[in-house]
């Protein structure tokens, strides 16, 4: 290795230290188990991490082995934005990271002078993401949302961002304040002809960038889970082929969106397929790689927010 190389190397190990240390809260015991290395070690590391200013709030020093697999994805998908953030050992499906990520992606486009329109879906990755954003005065943006967020029982989603997001960046919002799924498509059409529906509908598809979460459509699915779908409607969406879903449209493993099933009955934002404004992803771990597969081949997403280990197996996928 060159000296240049070796110095590369050595910042990459202190970023992943830092990272370990400040965003994912691992003692210097666990980090020094998870890179392998002596625990005066792992302690010079962080050290170093600081010394060098490659970690502030967030990790600012990108990791070469991210960088490259988000240029190989990139290609792969020719996606308009990616993301892949350092993968924590020792925690496959925590949330940390990608959502340090995800609220710097919407704090950089929140900053912007030009007033834009922000599209959101829901979940506990966006959730979490929304609580790492700064207050700011944003009242010139507008912020829609793309689903929505009551249950048949009346019980709204814990999950829900739009409300909070606007509260901490005073920019006017736009819910969708209706059942994720109705009983019949009759009834779902009724709805969907309302006119501040149809408003909410035509602010969101001409939304200058969106971002979504990703979800499995197995027996762990938030759509089950939280309440909106029940254990006959995922059985049924299981026989279709569903393999994901965002924003609660359904999809099977090439990325098509299902005709049927509660498809039929949803009052969510129509998906465009493929997505010509950016449509960034935001999941992770192993039970979301199908999922999050799908929505790349099939273009529901062009663009992507995910750990190195997801990214990695994305690749392998094909």
């Amino acid at each position: 290795m060159t000296a240049t190389d070796l110095e590369r190397s050595r910042l990459d190990d202190a970023a992943r230290a830092g990272w370990l240390y400040f965003i994912a809260g691992n003692t210097q015991d666990a980090i020094a188990r998870k890179l392998n290395v002596s625990r005066p070690t792992a302690q010079r590391l962080v050290s170093l991490a600081l010394s060098e200013r490659l970690i502030t709030f967030r990790l600012d020093h990108p990791i070469a082995a991210c960088m490259e697999l988000e240029a190989r994805l990139t290609e792969r998908y020719g996606l308009g934005h990616c993301q892949i953030v350092p993968s924590d050992p020792g925690s496959e499906n925590a949330v940390v990271g990608i959502a340090e990520a995800a609220a710097d992606f919407l704090e950089q486009r929140l900053r912007a002078t030009e007033p834009i329109v922000v599209a959101l879906g829901t979940g506990r990755t966006l959730r979490a993401a929304v609580e790492q954003i700064p207050r700011l005065a944003c009242p010139r943006h507008r912020l829609v949302s793309l689903v929505g967020h009551i249950s048949m029982q009346g019980s709204a989603s814990f999950f829900d961002v739009l409300a909070r997001l606007s509260d901490l960046v005073q920019a006017p919002h736009f819910p969708m304040p209706l059942p994720v799924v109705m009983p019949t498509r009759g009834e779902r059409d009724q709805l969907m002809r309302l006119e501040p529906v149809r408003r909410i509908c035509e602010l969101a598809e001409a939304a200058d960038v969106s971002l979504v979460g990703i979800g499995r459509m197995d027996e762990n699915a938030p759509l089950f889970i939280d309440g909106f779908i029940s254990a006959s409607e995922l059985e049924e969406m299981h026989r279709l082929g569903a393999v994901g879903e965002v924003t609660g449209w359904a999809f099977d493993a090439q990325g098509q969106i299902i005709a049927g099933g509660t498809n039929e009955r949803l009052t969510s934002v129509p998906r465009e397929v493929p997505a010509t404004r950016l449509v960034v992803g935001c999941a992770m771990g192993p039970g979301k790689v199908l999922a999050i597969h799908a929505a790349l081949r099939g273009r529901i997403i062009n663009g992507l927010i995910t750990n190195e280990t997801t990214a990695k197996t994305l690749l392998d996928l094909g």
